[in-house]
């Protein structure tokens, strides 16, 4: 690098024609981006639970909705222009882009006898209604199992429609946003008519259109509050306006140019790598910080500004290549994650490391030699670093066991966490997804189910008594545990049509007695069906299997399993004859966490192998490159035990942020370990060593990491709780390892690296950077 040098300040104009030639061509690019919501681009096309749950799609009608909660505040859905609306509701919903079927109260397929016939009409009928007709309409609604809890409430406050819809392969946010904003248009119309009924919708279509708007939200309102954050803090630590508009600069062109090639590359906008623009931000930052304090301390020393960026490169390019690298190491651990969407986010972020390194490297070099830099003013700054150094040295055995202490604590700590995901809450309580899922849940129905395929091997098994006895053995099992809200299964629906079949006797609610009675009721059942409202999602083609759906409250990803495992062995101890599968997408999303954080702890330790070969290397100390792996770890390990102790929950995101903030956290120790192998090899001693580090990478350190944890610290207002808890998470791991960098690293050197030592060399000798 000594010979390139001189060749960047020389050849400033070739190297600022390349730049703004890549950054054009990179930044075409930033047309192809598009968001998408869709909850599927958190598996991978061989997750078995995705193929699971689409296997139970092809063999039934698809369960993609948008459930459209409708609540009076008279309390009483079945008053005359209450049951008007849901009936004007419903009929208006058939017009949803994508829908297949609509059910609700009115279009409820009601079944009576009359003599020998079987009659099927909608529940509530299209005329005039007394008050003794909608008494009677309101105790069926009530007391049937198809209704009760799922599209009405046990109490008559609350109802739902619920909109079945078919979407096109692949998904994308087009399709997802048309449906969503029908449905939104509509209830703004019903609204309007109706100023005493709010309205709340939930379901698969609102997680997936939640999913891409709180992405889009994070995008306008987040990295503008960063870059202001950015140029105020830096304006500030810098005391220099030129630096920190040059900074800014270089994140801009880092990010516009890291979004392009991901566009070039069809890459997508989603709730992950939406994150991407505010990481590179912080991150960008720390190379140009080095690099521009550097410059400021030459030229504090007298050297003219040719000298002092020349002076900056020649001592900051081997510490800002390395934790460059180090950083995109952390970040690529990310493709070893079972979310293809954290895996883009990796990459994507690695890449900007790098080009953030190239640029700062070469552009900033080349743009400080036309904007004005003046010399830092470094008295107070280098007074406080030479005090806190003194006061690190004088107290270095109290430092040094003081931070075991407490890191074998807050280990002990981490078992307090446990892997924990649910859908419902990765949106803060302040968002109207969910609100609007809250709200059902306490009200009629959850958001989370589980659907089950029971099959019977044969076509037509589920006409036979056996197999529809198993079925409802279990469907009442399922009922009966404390997790299920409501159990929609085709017994029940049997059951009703064996009453009518017997000029609606209540003796006779029970299930056909023959495989040929069961037929002929489903056969004149669904003779009598109307479009859009058959059984095929209950029944598959042949008849060979048949699909209850447990709805339930809105659990954890560890009780979801569990409840599924309890069902699937249930079920296989008391009729081994038949098979049972489970999925849904809250089944998919439960064991994704699960599966995430086993593959991301395992390759912890091959991150942590990487860095460490390349700090020994670089350092070229076997000796430092082994202390190193201390600093890098500690801060994790308090961070994630705090977290335990304080939270104890940790989501599909936290499960990254060990790998992740290794690669971050490790910058801080590089430049530190630098500046202080520097100092050894002119012949300082230890002590002498870590006053030098102290105050020539002192300042430094503190800017970049306030700037870091700031940076991450922005994502805590996202309205999306996975991307808020990571910042939370990832800004404290990076302050407190700003605190061992000064405090521990030092006391760590003076235990450790004794070897060597000179004659004293007084702090006055080391001003230099």
């Amino acid at each position: 690098m000594a010979s390139v040098q001189p060749l960047i300040l020389r050849g400033r104009w070739l190297i600022l024609a390349l730049s703004l030639c890549f950054i054009v061509l990179s930044s075409i690019g930033l047309g192809q981006l598009y968001f998408r919501g869709d909850y599927r681009i958190f598996f991978a096309k061989d997750n078995p639970q995705l193929q699971a749950f689409e296997q139970m799609q092809l063999e039934f009608n698809k369960s993609d909705n948008i459930l459209i909660g409708i609540a009076p505040r008279s309390g009483d859905v079945f008053q005359p222009e209450m049951l008007q609306l849901i009936r004007e509701y419903t009929e208006a919903a058939w017009q949803t882009p994508y829908s297949i079927r609509v059910d609700s109260l009115s279009n409820f397929q009601h079944t009576t006898a009359e003599v020998d016939d079987l009659v099927v009409a909608d529940l509530v009928p299209n005329s005039q209604l007394s008050a003794a007709e909608r008494l009677v309409i309101r105790d069926i609604a009530i007391a049937e199992p198809a209704l009760v809890n799922r599209l009405v409430a046990a109490n008559g406050k609350v109802t739902a429609i619920n909109i079945t819809v078919q979407l096109p392969e692949p998904t994308q946010q087009q399709q997802v946003t048309e449906i969503w904003s029908f449905v939104s248009d509509l209830s703004a119309q019903f609204a309007a008519r109706y100023p005493n009924v709010e309205f709340h919708h939930t379901g698969i279509i609102a997680l997936n259109y939640a999913f891409a708007s709180e992405a889009e939200q994070d995008v306008r309102a987040l990295v503008p509050i960063m870059l202001a954050a950015i140029m105020l803090m830096l304006a500030v630590l810098l005391r220099s306006i030129a630096g920190a508009l040059a900074t800014l600069l270089i994140i801009v062109v880092t990010v516009t140019s890291t979004l392009g090639i991901a566009g070039w590359l069809g890459l997508f906008m989603s709730t992950a790598t939406v994150n991407v623009p505010t990481i590179l931000m912080t991150l960008a930052v720390a190379d140009s910080v080095h690099l521009l304090a550097s410059m400021q301390f030459a030229l504090a020393d007298g050297k003219t500004k040719s000298q002092a960026i020349q002076y900056s490169l020649q001592r900051n390019w081997q510490p800002v290549v390395i934790t460059s690298v180090t950083t995109a190491i952390g970040f690529l651990t990310l493709n070893f994650s079972e979310v293809p969407i954290l895996r883009d986010l990796g990459n994507l972020t690695a890449l900007g490391v790098m080009l953030a390194c190239v640029f700062s490297l070469t552009l900033l070099p080349v743009l400080m030699q036309f904007l004005p830099l003046r010399a830092a003013t470094i008295q107070q700054s280098s007074g406080t670093m030479a005090r806190l150094s003194e006061w690190v040295i004088q107290r270095q055995r109290l430092l040094l066991w003081g931070f075991v202490l407490v890191t074998l604590l807050c280990t002990a700590l981490l078992p307090l966490n446990r892997v924990n995901d649910e859908p419902n809450k990765y949106f803060a309580s302040s968002t109207s997804f969910r609100q609007a899922n809250d709200f059902m849940e306490q009200n009629l129905s959850g958001f989370t189910s589980i659907d089950f395929a029971l099959n019977g091997g044969v076509a037509g098994a589920v006409n036979q008594p056996e197999l529809l006895q198993a079925l409802e053995s279990f469907s009442n099992w399922l009922a009966e545990q404390p997790e299920v809200m409501h159990v929609n299964t085709l017994s029940d629906v049997l059951k009703r049509l064996n009453k009518n079949m017997h000029q609606d006797d209540l003796a006779f609610y029970r299930l056909p007695e023959t495989a040929a009675e069961a037929a002929q009721y489903l056969l004149l059942y669904e003779m009598s069906l109307p479009f859009g409202l058959d059984l095929n999602n209950q029944l598959n083609i042949d008849k060979s299997a048949t699909r209850l759906t447990a709805t339930l409250y809105n659990l954890g990803s560890k009780e979801l399993i569990a409840l599924e495992q309890r069902a699937l062995a249930y079920f296989a101890a008391n009729w081994p004859d038949y098979q049972l599968s489970a999925a849904s997408a809250a089944l998919m999303f439960a064991y994704i966490g699960e599966r995430n954080m086993a593959s991301m702890l395992t390759t912890l330790p091959l991150a942590l192998l990487l860095i460490s070969i390349l700090l020994v290397v670089s350092l070229r100390s076997w000796r430092l490159g082994l202390i190193s792996i201390i600093p890098n770890l500690v801060p994790a390990l308090i961070g994630f035990g705090l977290w335990g102790l304080l939270v104890g929950e940790i989501n599909l995101a936290l499960s990254v942020v060990a790998s992740m903030s290794l690669g971050i956290i490790v910058d801080d120790t590089v430049h530190f370990l630098s500046k202080y192998r520097h100092a050894r090899e002119e012949g300082r001693d230890s002590e002498q060593a870590v006053r030098y580090a102290f105050h020539s990478v002192g300042r430094a350190l503190c800017i970049t990491t306030l700037v870091l944890v700031a940076g991450f610290a922005v994502l805590m207002f996202s309205g999306f709780r996975l991307n808020s808890d990571m910042g939370l998470l990832t800004s404290g791991i990076i302050l407190i390892a700003l605190l061992v960098d000064l405090l521990f690293l030092p006391a760590c050197l003076l235990k450790l690296d004794k070897t060597g030592r000179t004659a004293d060399v007084s702090p006055a000798t080391t001003k230099h950077s």
